[in-house]
């Protein structure tokens, strides 16, 4: 009797390899699918924003610029962006920005200090912040010591150097100057007029403010008001001219 074996069957390779291909693209696609579904659900997007240590900004105002929106995409945020645009504000100094999963954001906003006041043509009292930005105020958000800023232009190129220039100087320098006002000679364009409230009148320069400053005090602790004058050379002459004594015997 003959045997008869049967053919061994071998594994068939090729179709084990499209089985995995076929795994992998249905994994790849349900991923695809899930990401899909969260990105359009509520948990990838912003439900809240906030904006700290804003005085001077309406929140209107920083929704705008920063690009932000509730319902928006939380992860299409940057950080470095948003803080980038508020800060081409000339209210905003410095702007931190933080994202806390799910969907809110936190804006720590610095603004310019404000330096100085003016009165608008509507009788509005408004501050001036150190980068020349003029803002509304309320009665609450002023400072007695400033000085007001009476007669200069917007335009003005020396009225933003002068709002940097009081920035620089120290608060207990200037808080005897009630008001400056654009005083320009062809010598010196950038000439101002200060008037103290301790009654002097001060003649200077506003590249020459921070470093005159402190001559401008030491007159005032010692002498009677009159115009001092800090320019070139600092010289100083009494409203009412000093007499001696044999003077005032005779």
């Amino acid at each position: 009797m003959t045997n008869t074996r049967m053919p061994v069957l071998q594994e068939d390779k090729p179709k084990k390899k499209k089985s995995r291909k076929l795994t992998v693209i249905l994994m790849l696609l349900f991923a695809a699918l899930l990401g899909v579904v969260f990105f359009r659900s509520p948990a990838s997007r912003i439900t809240e924003i906030d904006f700290l240590g804003s005085k001077y900004s309406t929140q209107e105002e920083l929704l705008k610029q920063s690009g932000l929106k509730k319902g928006g995409q939380y992860f299409a945020v940057s950080k470095e962006k948003v803080a980038e645009s508020l800060q081409s504000l000339k209210t905003v100094q410095k702007a931190m920005v933080e994202k806390s999963f799910p969907g809110t954001i936190t804006v720590q906003i610095t603004e310019y200090p404000a330096v100085a006041y003016e009165i608008d043509t509507s009788g509005s009292l408004k501050a001036i912040l150190s980068s020349g930005a003029s803002v509304s105020i309320d009665d609450s958000g002023i400072a007695v010591e400033k000085p007001i800023l009476t007669g200069w232009k917007p335009s003005d190129p020396y009225r933003s150097k002068l709002c940097a220039a009081l920035a620089d100087i120290p608060n207990e320098l200037t808080s005897d100057i009630s008001e400056i006002v654009p005083s320009p000679t062809p010598s010196f364009p950038d000439r101002i007029k200060l008037y103290t409230r301790s009654r002097f009148e001060v003649i200077t320069a506003v590249s020459l403010l921070k470093d005159k400053v402190g001559y401008l005090n030491e007159v005032i602790e010692t002498n009677s008001p009159g115009t001092i004058t800090m320019l070139e050379a600092d010289s100083y002459v009494p409203f009412i001219p000093e007499t001696n004594n044999e003077e005032e015997e005779n």
